[in-house]
């Protein structure tokens, strides 16, 4: 692997008196999409929030592009569980949100955000209100706020787990081919096996809190990865390992 453009180190951290994270050591190359998977309540979101500041942890360091992380230096585009949506922003407004935070004007923002419009798929309906977008609709737009802002690296916290399974899986083979055509560098926090495996160039899988990294798991497959191709049988296979690693899990 290239060298990495993240590397956490040692990171532990605890709230009150219980320990969340014990141990955690990972990094993320340039280009890279990378998921985060674990039991729940194991501390997956508390990772990314301690990267975009929102936490810091008690023990360890966090290098980007060889560098200390400050708390200042911010060079990640973070996307929630929830899209996030302001109700009364129309959707071009939305997705220039991201941007007006960190100081663009409106007028730059919305020249910035218009040229990607049809390739996410919401062509026609930026004078739209959320109100107004199916569950999908809504996440592509949270992901165009997301992505406008030309941050370094994207940090993905269970974007799709409020879809129903039909809608999620479409985003997520949209997802795929839009990051296969960006070569976006990511990080996906998921609770969805199959989603991590769909996804993932490699996946952490984290035990039980206090979360430890258990295993790391190399994807190489080609891409797509769809249901009915011909790797199928390798994905299975390796779903079934990370499902009994998360089930009986084993520190290296």
């Amino acid at each position: 692997m290239t060298a990495p453009i993240l590397e956490m180190r040692g990171i532990a951290h605890r709230f009150g008196g219980l320990d969340v994270l014990a141990d955690i050591s990972l990094n993320i190359a340039a280009g890279e999409f990378v998921s985060i998977l674990g039991p729940s309540g194991a501390g997956k979101s508390t990772i990314l929030r301690i990267l975009t500041g929102g936490q810091r942890p008690d023990r360890g360091e966090i290098l980007f592009e060889g560098t200390t992380l400050e708390a200042s230096r911010q060079p990640f585009a973070f996307m929630p569980q929830r899209d996030a949506l302001m109700p009364w922003r129309r959707v071009l407004d939305n997705t220039t949100l991201g941007l007006e935070v960190q100081g663009v004007k409106r007028a730059e923002a919305r020249r910035r955000v218009q040229p990607l419009f049809a390739e996410f798929g919401l062509e026609g309906f930026e004078t739209h209100y959320p109100s107004e977008l199916s569950g999908g609709m809504r996440q592509r737009t949270a992901l165009l706020r997301t992505v406008v802002q030309q941050r370094p690296m994207m940090l993905l916290d269970e974007p799709f787990g409020a879809l129903d399974a039909l809608t999620r899986f479409g985003m997520q083979r949209w997802l795929e081919a839009m990051w296969t055509h960006h070569s976006w560098t990511a990080i996906l926090v998921t609770h969805d096996v199959r989603e991590a495996v769909a996804l993932s160039d490699r996946i952490y899988v984290l035990s039980p809190r206090p979360a430890r990294i258990v295993h790391e798991i190399e994807i190489d497959l080609p891409r797509p990865r769809t249901v009915a191709g011909p790797h199928q049988p390798q994905m299975t296979a390796i779903e079934n390992t990370i499902l009994e690693l998360l089930l009986h899990p084993k520190e290296e």
